[in-house]
């Protein structure tokens, strides 16, 4: 396209044959693709200063009925969906006036566990876990709205369950497998989270996934439901499983800290948080790195007692669980040939503790081979 198209639909279309995540309409330059992680410039002309092809190449993908949102308080997020099945998450923003967006793929289907490339854990839990609250959390981008799709996907070919989806907005469509699916988008069938969870438990629901825990209401309300028997599925925008329980508290008086720690104590089941890397191999992209917190009995002693800060040794000392830290999975990641040494020390949280843990790993794999050679079994 060496020109600007009259409706944003083709720059839509494009990003399937490029394979990019993303596509953001800004004023004073051409289109953007995000590629493999990189922002690239289109070489289509400029987009005026003035805002206004941005918001003439919208309107026929933003939902009329929802467009007074926007009018009213600068932003609004909503889905959209191509005649191929093709699935974009859209937040249209005002800017000094001009309206821009920010657009995200979302593939029609949903991966799987190996396709991802997440640990077994992952596997475990969505099979495993009946009841209780599983997070997961990351920074924008970074997969958590995928890798929590899969896990409900899997549950919805394995089980025989009622699932209750509150999206803002709704961004995999689940077709109903073994389960029975319910998806409800904030703003087209009910006003907030808080307002979805308390309408859920009164609908006979076995699992209840929430896009994001944004508010206080929104958190104790996922609390109640995950502590009254339900399997519960939310995310936070949090950096790592430490600030996942600190941002919980956050939305509460320190008066209430007490009461709040003892529910997540009772109704936790794991916290995962994740990172998305190059990889080297051009045909995956990107890979995550993981943190994995298990609500083991140490676990929910320290969470209910207030004594976080001793929670990164009990992942450490505890790996057959499957609990394990970020410095873990880059490890992994480095041994198993998925990323660079070079590029897991860019996302990695002590540079050090990497190093040692690498050459942990060379220890250990050089150890079997002489035991190898030396017994001729393992």
């Amino acid at each position: 396209m060496s020109e600007l198209p009259e409706s944003v639909v083709p720059l839509l279309q494009e990003m399937k044959n490029l394979d990019a995540s993303d596509l953001h309409l800004k004023t004073a330059v051409p289109p953007v693709y995000r590629i493999a992680g990189r922002l690239r410039r289109t070489k289509m002309p400029t987009i005026k200063v003035d805002g206004r092809e941005i918001e003439h190449m919208m309107k026929v993908v933003i939902p009329k009925r929802r467009f007074h949102i926007y009018e009213e308080k600068g932003a609004l997020d909503f889905a959209f969906t191509l005649p191929d099945g093709e699935r974009f998450r859209i937040n249209i923003l005002r800017a000094g006036d001009h309206m821009h967006a920010a657009i995200r793929r979302v593939k029609p289907v949903i991966p799987g566990f190996e396709e991802l490339h997440l640990p077994p854990i992952y596997h475990k839990l969505a099979d495993e876990t009946f009841e209780g609250l599983i997070i997961v959390c990351g920074v924008t981008g970074c997969g958590k709205s995928t890798t929590q799709a899969a896990m409900i996907d899997h549950i919805n070919e394995t089980r025989l369950v009622n699932i209750i989806s509150i999206e803002d907005p709704i961004e995999y469509a689940f077709r109903p497998k073994s389960a029975i699916v319910s998806q409800r988008e904030i703003g087209l069938d009910l006003d907030t989270f808080a307002d979805g969870l308390r309408s859920a438990v009164r609908e006979d629901p076995d699992v209840i996934f929430v896009g994001e825990m944004r508010d206080a209401d929104t958190v104790l309300a996922a609390l109640t439901a995950a502590e009254t028997g339900h399997l519960v599925f939310a995310t936070l925008h949090t950096a790592d499983t430490m600030m996942s329980l600190t941002r919980m508290l956050e939305f509460f008086p320190r008066s209430q800290h007490p009461f709040i720690r003892s529910s997540i104590a009772n109704s936790l089941r794991a916290i995962a948080a994740q990172r998305l890397l190059p990889a080297i191999d051009p045909e995956i992209s990107r890979v995550p790195a993981t943190e994995v917190l298990l609500a083991e009995p140490a676990v929910v002693d320290k969470i209910r007692e207030g004594e976080d800060e001793d929670l990164p040794s009990i992942i450490i000392g505890s790996t057959e669980s499957g609990m394990h830290n970020f410095t873990m999975s880059l490890a992994r990641l480095i041994a198993e040939g998925y990323v660079y040494t070079d590029t897991a020390m860019e996302f990695a949280p002590n540079r050090e503790q990497l190093l040692g843990a690498i050459r942990g790993i060379k220890t250990a794999a050089q150890t079997l081979v002489h035991r190898i050679k030396r017994t001729g079994n393992v």
